[in-house]
């Protein structure tokens, strides 16, 4: 999934019509959808009994396809259709199927089924007499195919209009869309699969985040010149004790943790100063644990009044939204949690692609909208959405470390997007490995094992 495009309905029907302009017919662009997610099902499925159930558009043109090409791949496969084809595409479609076709209703289970109903153009829920026949199909059945998008899903908003259940395999076309990427919808399908139909995504297009290419420091480097972050602590020194010991692990060569309070035990590489001291620094970080009176919008303030770079999490975010930004430079990277990011920016309308850019725009900032389905996006229009990372990232202290991360990149390279995504892939791949029940101190440790793996 990683690096592949995102695009909107509207995005994409601009992208289909380009193949159509440069000669390709729309029942040719059919049967490379079709027979691509035959070829996918066939890979998967074998030779399992299938059930392929049609809907009246284009969508029901791409089933009559699969049928018929997994027929040609000596797959035992029946088709249901929900009435006539109605457009000319799906018309030549079912024409060359050729084969009996069943009533929707009350067609009997397969070991397979291919949901073909409805795709990324709906906008409405499904009617009883369509939902209740696809969801005993779909919980009948070993494989469950969805072409697009589960039928009962709207693609942009990425949110079910029907409740259905969730299906082992959604095969999006041509290109990812935000109902393959972000939540809830994400999570109808246990895995996605994309068939390449030959689309080319405009220039705006989100992307998937990709594993970023990290170099390792220079045969000549030092601890200042591979950076210096300065870590802001407040009232709950252990928070920014957690991203410091995150940052160091991050590829920087010098954290500097600002604490008046005892931070308690941790690196001894990591040096403890009780005065504001942002000397040499590149980076710094303020917020974890920072708190919410009148001395936490000092430390902030003073922060932000430094002159480097800011990364500003959790308690930041909280004093931003209360007393704004003012005169006060802005950070250069925010990291909001849902709650945060509406009490900061408002409640914009769109997905969560579409309101993390407008953040992004309105402010300068680079927005680390995080979450289950993390968005970031540069003021540029930029944007990244991360892959599924473990759940069990839903433990207290990770979102520290991801803000450390994310300080500790910025020191190194000195572009806050480029240091934004990767922070939030080191984030996943570090889940990733540190396996189950972790708390985020044991997760620290697997930092830089996940750093090597994408040198």
């Amino acid at each position: 999934m990683t690096g592949a495009p995102i695009l909107s309905v509207a995005q994409m029907r601009t992208a289909e019509q380009a193949l159509f302009d440069s000669g390709i017919a729309p029942y040719a662009l059919r049967q490379r959808a079709g027979e691509g997610a035959a070829e996918v099902i066939w890979r998967v499925g074998h030779k399992r009994d299938t059930l392929v159930l049609c809907g009246p558009g284009n969508n029901g043109g791409d089933g009559f396809v699969i049928a018929r090409a997994l027929r040609e791949l000596g797959v035992p496969v029946r088709v249901a259709a929900l009435g006539e084809s109605r457009t000319e595409s799906s018309l030549q479609a079912r024409t060359d199927w050729g084969g009996p076709i069943e009533d929707f209703a009350g067609a009997e289970p397969a070991t397979q089924i291919v949901d073909a109903v409805f795709g990324i153009g709906l906008m409405r829920g499904l009617a009883p007499e369509v939902a209740r026949p696809l969801a005993r199909l779909v919980e009948a059945a070993q494989h469950s195919y969805a072409i697009d998008v589960p039928s009962g899903v709207e693609s942009d908003a990425a949110v079910a209009l029907t409740k259905l259940p969730v299906f082992t395999h959604c095969l999006s076309l041509g290109a990812w869309k935000p109902a393959h990427v972000l939540m809830p919808a994400r999570s109808m399908a246990a895995q996605h699969w994309l068939v390449d139909i030959g689309v080319i995504a405009p220039d705006d297009a989100a992307h998937v985040l990709a594993r970023p290419q990290l170099q390792a420091p220079a045969a000549d480097a030092h601890k200042y010149r591979r950076g210096l972050v300065a870590v802001v602590a407040g009232e709950m020194p252990g928070a920014a004790s957690l991203s410091a010991e995150s940052s160091a692990r991050s590829g920087a060569g010098y954290v500097r943790l600002l604490s008046d309070r005892e931070t308690g035990t941790g690196s001894h590489a990591i040096v403890r100063s009780k005065p504001l001291d942002f000397s040499r620094a590149r980076a710094a970080l303020v917020g974890p644990g920072l708190g919410r009176n009148d001395a936490a919008w000092d430390r902030l303030s003073a922060t932000l009044s430094s002159g480097i770079p800011v990364v500003a999490d959790a308690d930041a975010l909280w004093l931003f939204a209360e007393k704004g930004f003012g005169d006060l430079p802005r950070p250069v990277i925010a990291t909001p949690h849902d709650g945060e990011f509406d009490h900061l920016f408002g409640d914009d309308a769109g997905n969560k692609i579409d309101c993390t850019r407008s953040a992004a725009a309105r402010t300068g900032i680079v927005v680390v909208h995080k979450g289950p389905d993390t968005v970031i996006a540069a003021p540029d229009g930029r944007c990244a959405v991360a892959p599924s990372a473990s759940s069990w990232l839903s433990t207290a202290g990770t979102g520290d470390v991801l803000a450390g991360l994310c300080a500790g990149r910025l020191a190194v390279s000195g572009d806050p997007f480029a240091a934004a995504c990767e922070a939030v892939w080191l984030h996943g791949e570090t889940a990733r490995r540190a396996g189950a029940a972790f708390v985020a101190d044991d997760f620290v440790a697997h930092i830089p094992a996940a750093l090597a793996s994408a040198l």
